[in-house]
């Protein structure tokens, strides 16, 4: 599979702590229903996964930001859910409700029916990734991605998304050896979905532990972290000459930075609650170390204010991680700009383009200074 050469490479090579001229952006969930032409394909589609399982309607929404900001990198467009959906869960998501699963993991004998998915049954994802990598046409690079392995027992157990993670924590106290059993299934489906959407073109893969931060201490590590690692370690680390870069984002895991700087990624995503400069310390990004690079962490609500508050905010973000290293010989410690979390529906989209504009110039300058 041959693709255009790549234009933009600011962004993987921030990721593999090299020195770039500015500090990249991109923004999760970047392609939303912020965007009136994203709601406008949406409305076409029909519904949600009318989109995600389209070809044609995922490749237009993944570059429906790209077409509007200068971002420096493009998230395939897909849910977190399809792996579980692809183990005969039966996914769907009501209309102000969220997404459901027709059948939940609960009991011994639905854990023993569940088994790695066959990866046919994600084809129209993988399809969706070489799509979208030849629309691009080497503009930016492309970010594959899936949930974690807790994250998703979250909701299969769950049957949705939930307030409390009552049913979840249930069947991990009560039951362990079952939590364990679902969890390494879940984990090598994980680390084959992104394998499969790295052979597909993904040119970097992200792991989105999002209620990561829902645990205990001691509960994470066993339940979350151990598994993200084994997600890890089954990835390839080059995929046609070319390092594929992991990121590693655990949203209300600030507290696990340094055990999260022990695992086989290369990014590190922080939520809005962390304090960039003390985080680039705690991963060993200080005193000459590359560490691991860090990604984030503006808080989303930002964007709903005006848009000289947002680039003060921005320059905060930026001015919080502090110099980046400019040394083009050796790899050193370095910033991914991202949002904490996802952006708001609510987000007016010329702001984004006030965030893009701040972080870009803000960060060429902070690199002019001696």
């Amino acid at each position: 599979m041959t693709f255009a050469p790549l234009q933009n490479d600011t962004f993987l090579r921030a990721c593999l702590g090299q020195a770039t001229d500015y500090t990249p952006l991109w923004l999760m969930r970047q392609a939303g229903r912020y965007l009136p032409e994203y709601r406008a394909t949406r409305a076409k589609a029909g519904s949600f996964m009318g989109l995600a399982t389209s070809v044609d309607y995922a490749t237009e929404v993944t570059l429906q930001p790209l077409d509007r900001y200068a971002l420096d990198a493009a998230i395939l467009f897909s849910d977190i859910l399809t792996v579980p959906d692809a183990m005969g869960l039966g996914l769907s998501f009501t209309p102000g409700e969220g997404p459901k699963f027709a059948r939940t993991v609960r009991t011994e004998a639905d854990v023993a029916a569940l088994a790695v998915p066959d990866m046919d049954r994600l084809r129209y994802v993988f399809d969706a990734v070489t799509a979208i990598r030849r629309a691009l046409n080497g503009r930016v690079p492309l970010i594959g991605f899936s949930g974690s392995p807790w994250t998703l027992a979250c909701y299969m157990v769950e049957g949705g998304g939930s307030d409390d993670y009552r049913h979840v924590k249930t069947l991990m106290y009560s039951r362990p050896d079952l939590m364990h059993r679902l969890l390494a299934i879940n984990a090598d489906a994980v680390a084959r979905y992104l394998e499969t959407q790295i052979e597909a073109g993904a040119q970097a893969v992200m792991v989105f532990d999002s209620w990561g931060g829902v645990l205990a201490d001691g509960a994470f590590q066993t339940f979350s972290l151990a598994y993200t690692r084994r997600v890890l370690a089954q990835l390839p680390r080059e995929h046609d000459g070319q390092v594929v870069p992991r990121i590693v984002f655990t949203k209300g895991g600030g507290a696990w930075l340094e055990e999260m700087a022990g695992l086989d990624c290369d990014v590190l995503g922080v939520d809005w609650t962390v304090n960039l400069g003390q985080a680039r310390r705690r991963v060993g990004g200080e005193a000459g170390g590359a560490g691991k690079a860090l990604q984030g962490n503006l808080d989303p609500a930002v964007l709903l204010a005006p848009p000289e508050v947002i680039a003060n905010e921005a320059i905060g973000v930026l001015e919080s991680f502090g110099r980046p290293h400019t040394d083009l010989t050796r790899r050193g410690s370095t910033h991914i700009f991202n949002l904490g979390h996802g952006i708001s529906l609510h987000t007016p989209p010329e702001h984004v383009q006030a965030l893009v504009e701040t972080v870009h110039q803000h960060s060429r300058r902070m690199r002019r200074v001696t």
